[in-house]
């Protein structure tokens, strides 16, 4: 026997509101909630009890039934949305609030500006299948509705598994992260812990990869590790190369190095020995930071081009998988951090401190769930689980660092200075990747 579709309320508690030319602060103080619930009531995301309907009839003097009406079950409430890939019908997504990159910020919904508009520009639908650089899908995270088709443009249409007011004010409160280190996984952990009702959803990808997807708008955040041999310097040049106008905030300092088969049997002690007969080397995708300072370590060791000698090498698509690959036997040596060589019980050789930084573009440096990452960044408990793992450094976590400008015209000689290529060789060596 199926249930019959019940009706359900229609607010129109704004309507009133704005009719009588009352501020949501001055309603919201006079009945005595906050601003943020009496939002909630309005745009339909929370029903207020039959003592506050009351009062909220009173402070706008009507009666209930002018505030609320109800509204008859009618078919499946859907909704558009943006996708970076096509999804097939089916597919679980997660919703959030991110608006295309080409939308002014002036025109941008804030979290207490969202309305439950279906056809809101600012919705992403983010793939909780998982990824080939090993986010684990969604598993873990709840889906918020199920793309039902496509749409021209790019776009999606989604089947909600909860109310539509829930899923869009969910959604305003949801920051999408890419990246590639496993610690991000400990730190969206600890965000969730924080007050406020945020969430972040993470997305695995090479540093460049990351970066790239925040300018597309496909991201709220980024963090990378891209080690600029020319500079000296590690994500603020490729920042400002690929992202421009964005704050750059410290999350940890990591040791990289190499990852090597337990007892290293082969007797590496050295990047040139990489390149010795016999030695089965295992890089990383282009565009990530590892490969990054794999290339500048066999420069140093006098290879010529190290980053055309790395494209005949087979690659790993994220530091574990890197490790659990030497473990395996299937190579003897990769780049990567020291905390995956001992989540795989490898030997490890240390080559380079390195930063990982966390860009966010300026137009979300107030989302409330990026707020509450760099909160769990910066609280002892995350410093501490970090530092258990080993192989990081959190003192800074969650401090601003640097911050990034757009880049001015190029102006490189001809060809790599010192035998070293530039920052824009780099960026087109990988584009054309």
């Amino acid at each position: 026997m199926t249930a019959e579709a019940l009706p359900t309320l229609d607010p129109r508690v704004r309507e009133r509101r704005e009719a009588l030319g009352l501020r949501a602060s001055d309603v919201a103080r006079q009945v005595g909630i906050t601003r943020q619930a009496l939002h909630r009531i309005e745009s339909g995301a929370s029903l207020p009890g039959t003592l506050l309907a009351f009062t909220l009839a009173r402070a706008l003097t009507c009666r209930v039934d002018d505030l609320f009406t109800l509204r008859a079950p009618g078919p499946d409430p859907l909704l558009s949305a943006r996708s970076p890939a096509p999804l097939p019908a089916g597919t679980r997504v997660a919703l959030a609030s991110l608006p295309p990159p080409t939308l002014p910020p002036s025109d941008r919904l804030h979290s207490d500006q969202l309305h439950p508009d279906p056809l809101a520009p600012d919705l992403l639908a983010v793939d909780l299948r998982g990824d080939t650089h090993g986010t684990p899908g969604g598993f873990h995270v709840p889906a918020d509705g199920v793309v039902q088709d496509a749409a021209p443009g790019g776009r999606v249409t989604v089947r909600p598994l909860r109310p539509v007011p829930d899923a869009l004010a969910l959604a305003a409160r949801t920051a999408v992260l890419v990246g590639c280190d496993p610690a991000l996984d400990l730190l969206v952990t600890h965000a969730a812990r924080q007050p406020g009702g945020t969430r972040v959803i993470l997305r695995s990808a090479p540093s460049l990869a990351a970066l790239r997807g925040v300018a597309r708008g496909e991201a709220h955040a980024a963090g990378i590790h891209l080690w600029d041999a020319r500079s000296g310097t590690s994500n603020l040049p490729f920042t400002q190369a690929e992202l421009g106008a964005a704050q750059l905030f410290t999350l940890w300092t990591w040791e990289q190095g190499l990852l090597l088969a337990p007892g290293n049997p082969l007797g590496v002690r050295g990047p040139a020995d990489l390149t010795r007969p016999g030695v089965r080397l295992l890089t990383r995708e282009r565009g990530a930071g590892s490969r990054l300072l794999l290339s500048d370590w066999l420069r140093r060791a006098g290879l010529p081009d190290p980053d055309g000698w790395q494209d005949g090498l087979p690659t790993a698509r994220s530091p574990l998988e890197a490790a659990a690959r030497v473990a395996s036997g299937q190579a003897d040596a990769a780049p990567g951090p020291r905390s995956a060589a001992q989540a795989a019980g490898l030997d490890f050789l240390p080559l380079q401190p390195e930063r990982f930084d966390l860009v966010v573009p300026d137009g979300h440096a107030g989302h409330p769930a990026i707020l509450a990452l760099l909160a769990a960044a910066r609280s002892d408990a995350f410093r501490a689980d970090l530092s258990a793992l080993g192989g990081y450094d959190p003192a800074q976590s969650g401090e601003p660092w640097q911050r990034s400008l757009p880049a001015p015209a190029p102006t490189d000689p001809p060809g790599p200075p010192n035998g070293r290529h530039s920052l824009n060789d780099k960026l087109n060596g990988e584009a054309h990747a």
